[in-house]
């Protein structure tokens, strides 16, 4: 059973995170850039616009990856002293960060390859879902660290020494 992260996976979690951090704070050049596009009916490709599709792509590349190095490897299991509920709640939670960071770059494609106002509209309501599960994250982390003190965050800062 492994018993920690290896290198390679604390690497692309951390990767992950600051390239969603750059889509985040960079995301209204894109959407000014959308926006402008729509009322005129000509979506040009700008510097916000591919920097936005670059970093995407590029999540969307660690993502599968991450998902091939946990089909590999596998993950460690829930620290002791984690409650069954929040277990089960941290399961479903990481399901859904896989397909929300999945399906956003399918919905940001088709928003801006297909001028589909409907894509985009699914494309903001998913950065929404995106940022409450990161607060859920964060929150959760916080909690493993400080209430339970099980040393979770030792999980992503140093790997498993057989990995």
């Amino acid at each position: 059973m492994v018993q920690g992260y290896s290198k390679l996976q604390i690497r692309l979690h951390w990767a992950v995170v600051v390239l969603v951090a750059l889509q985040l704070i960079f995301h209204e050049g894109m959407s000014n850039a959308y926006a402008a596009g729509m009322k005129v009916g000509n979506l040009t490709f700008s510097t916000p616009v591919i920097l936005h599709f670059i970093f995407g792509t590029t999540i969307t590349a660690l993502m599968l990856w991450r998902l091939m190095m946990r089909q590999e490897r596998g993950v460690p299991p829930a620290p002791e002293g984690e409650p069954k509920q929040f277990q089960l709640a941290g399961k479903l939670a990481h399901v859904a960060f896989y397909v929300v960071l999945l399906l956003l770059p399918v919905t940001g494609a088709v928003a801006w390859g297909g001028a589909n106002q409907g894509a985009a509209n699914v494309h903001e309501i998913l950065k929404f879902i995106l940022l409450a599960l990161i607060a859920a994250h964060i929150g959760a982390a916080l909690i493993h660290q400080f209430v339970w003190k099980t040393d979770l965050l030792d999980r992503m800062r140093t790997p498993d020494p057989d990995a």
